[in-house]
């Protein structure tokens, strides 16, 4: 019962982890546009190998904790609508990390993505890396104590035309020894 909850988390970190390495950066020179077209090419490229794994290229995904609202623009942060297979069963998900590498997010629902469709949350993680002065902040899936659930993830779009997925979630988190934390959110994806 406990290897699902740690293949899941353990699928967040790895996502994330890949797809920062796709973390979009100015500190860089700027390239020519010739170097650019390439780049950008061999990027779409490298995500083809990875069928149903897709990097926005625009919007926004927004995560509403009680205190405060963050957002990932696709523009500048990486966000990624992912599908994967864990011992032969099928989960979907979005991972999202910041540019300055502070904030990331991962949530997954088992199956596979299903416009029009609500399904359960299976996995989630939230990190906050705070200025030195505070302590980091990790937030991990909890079951409502109530509901006896885990939350639940609203398909409403999904890969039509350019865009990519559209949605809401809704979930239950916590960080150790503190209360449960309720986090609602929003995505509205685009390929470019």
């Amino acid at each position: 019962m406990l290897r699902l909850p740690f293949r899941l988390l353990s699928f967040v970190f790895v996502v994330v982890a890949a797809f920062s390495s796709c973390q979009k950066d100015d500190s860089v020179g700027k390239p020519d546009a010739l170097a650019q077209m390439q780049a950008d090419s061999a990027q779409k490229l490298s995500l083809v190998s990875a069928p149903g794994n897709y990097l926005a290229g625009k919007g926004t995904l927004k995560v509403k904790l009680p205190d405060t609202t963050y957002t990932f623009d696709a523009t500048r942060d990486s966000i990624a609508f992912v599908n994967i297979n864990i011992d032969g069963e099928a989960y979907f998900g979005l991972t999202a990390i910041n540019k300055a590498h502070t904030i990331s997010f991962g949530i997954s629902s088992p199956g596979s993505p299903i416009a029009e469709t609500q399904s359960s949350v299976a996995g989630c993680q939230f990190l906050l890396h705070t200025p030195a002065d505070k302590a980091d902040q990790e937030f991990t899936l909890t079951r409502n104590v109530v509901s006896k659930d885990f939350g639940t993830i609203t398909l409403d779009k999904y890969n039509q035309d350019t865009l990519l997925a559209k949605g809401t979630f809704h979930t239950y988190l916590t960080k150790k020894n503190s209360a449960l934390v309720v986090a609602d959110g929003t995505f509205e994806l685009k390929m470019k």
